[in-house]
């Protein structure tokens, strides 16, 4: 969406204008007018303010939304903390704190100190509608949804990624206060149309995990403003989250196994060493890739790299372990997380476990979460669908029997079981295939400061 918020004059005047009111401005010789990305509204309107250029405003569309707290809120030190932050810098930026520290409710204490119309953008339809009941709780107004074939738009609206992106020309001007949840999703080149072209003043990103491996947080900064608060998890625990363990768990491939796992390794591992390709560096993996869709020979050595990564994700010795650690914690509330659909379901017709991933149907998916939050069902098997967002705040249990390399993947599922309750103490298991690459892979991520005081069995 472009803005037009300056009198027509000649080519000359604009030209010598632009620079002054915004880097970014460029002069549409068609209609000898000065245009601007949405994002700069704030700016570019304190900047003719400044200059003393007369203009008439036809961009702005969204409202004041005078109202108040149904439900009085004290928010607790940190949220105190950041929300200061917050609007010392103006009302933009991104706050950084772990799942479970109230991130929902210091975005609530925002709106109500802005009372502004407010879009509130959140990756997946299970958190759209976990944010419509949370607003809906605290604020006496109608609250509208957009995904998941809902379409109504109001002064307070909540909408996933993929429906903002789709009608971020629509939603622009409508709303003066922009939440973006987990904002870590934020600089996907469909995504950034959301926060590009909406014209609101206020902005506040919400995340448990910024740092992207692309650097993508530099984006997101661009966006949204620059990081005002961070929390950090082991600094939290006790009095915000609950206190945790974190314990590794080797387990040994069988004879067969290990035999497949050493042959496919080494195929794959010779292929990379020829032809000179470092998997770690930047853009190791996307080399990889291009080097073995030329060839025979390569084709062969990317079926090698997922066979030997598929045996140590699903080494036959980690189903009896998790069966081991369901029956010692068969009364506490237990997440399994696995690295694809194929092991979740796997597990879940072995154990005769209820299994949610992205092939759930959404009616289904809302009675296994009612259930599992109200204690009736003690354990659910998923692949990624509860890596981010959702509430889960009975959980105290959690297993990873397999995931990929990312911290944040794994900051995310520790997340999930670290909601505070008087005298809960989390534990989160992490099966691995020992001598494979899956403890490198463990190693890596366990560079975040949430794995200072990991124990090993």
């Amino acid at each position: 969406m472009l803005l037009e918020c300056t009198p027509a004059r000649s080519k000359e005047e604009l030209a010598n204008l632009a620079p002054r009111l915004h880097h970014e401005m460029v002069v549409d010789s068609r209609i000898r007018r000065l245009r601007l990305a949405g994002m700069h509204y704030r700016n570019l309107i304190l900047n003719l303010q400044a200059e003393q250029v007369p203009f008439q405003d036809h961009a702005r569309d969204y409202q004041n939304c005078p109202t108040s707290l149904q439900t009085p809120i004290t928010p607790r030190p940190h949220q105190s903390a950041a929300l200061q932050k917050w609007g010392e810098a103006q009302g933009k930026g991104i706050v950084v704190l772990p799942t479970g520290a109230g991130k929902t409710v210091l975005a609530v204490l925002a709106m109500a100190k802005v009372q502004r119309s407010t879009l509130i953008v959140v990756p997946t339809i299970d958190l759209m509608n976990q944010w419509y009941e949370v607003l809906q709780s605290f604020f006496q107004v109608e609250v509208g949804r957009l995904g998941g074939g809902e379409r109504e738009i109001k002064d307070f609206t909540v909408s996933t990624y993929d429906s903002a992106a789709r009608c971020s020309d629509l939603l622009g001007a409508k709303f003066g206060f922009l939440v973006i949840d987990e904002c870590h999703h934020l600089p996907a080149p469909h995504y950034q149309t959301i926060a590009q072209n909406c014209i609101a003043p206020f902005r506040l990103g919400l995340t448990a995990t910024l740092e992207r491996a692309d650097g993508g947080e530099a984006l997101i900064a661009e966006l949204l403003g620059e990081v005002v608060y961070r929390g950090e998890i082991h600094k939290m625990t006790a009095s915000v989250l609950a206190p945790y363990d974190v314990i590794t768990i080797p387990v040994e491939l069988t004879p067969t196994e290990r035999e497949e796992y050493t042959a496919a390794r080494e195929r794959y591992l010779t292929f990379v060493r020829t032809k000179r390709i470092r998997m770690s560096a930047p853009g190791g993996w996307n080399q990889f890739l291009f080097q073995t869709s030329l060839t025979a020979t390569g084709r062969e050595a990317f079926r090698a790299y997922r066979t030997q990564k598929k045996l140590a994700q699903a080494a036959s010795a980690k189903l009896e372990k998790l069966w081991d650690l369901l029956v010692e914690h068969a009364n506490d509330a237990t997440i399994i997380f696995t690295e694809d659909n194929t092991m979740a379901y796997k597990i879940a017709r072995t154990m005769c476990l209820a299994a949610l991933t992205h092939r759930t149907k959404a009616k289904e998916r809302k009675q296994l979460l009612e259930l599992f939050r109200a204690g009736t069902l003690k354990t659910l098997v998923t692949s990624k669908v509860l890596n981010e967002g959702v509430d889960v705040p009975t959980a105290r249990v959690g297993i990873v029997v397999s995931g990929n390399a990312t911290v944040r993947e794994h900051v995310q599922r520790l997340g999930r079981i670290l909601r505070h309750s008087p005298g809960k103490r989390a534990v989160m298991y992490e099966l691995i295939a020992a001598d494979t690459n899956e403890q490198d892979v463990n190693q890596r991520r366990r560079q975040h400061n949430a794995y200072e005081r990991p124990t090993q069995i």
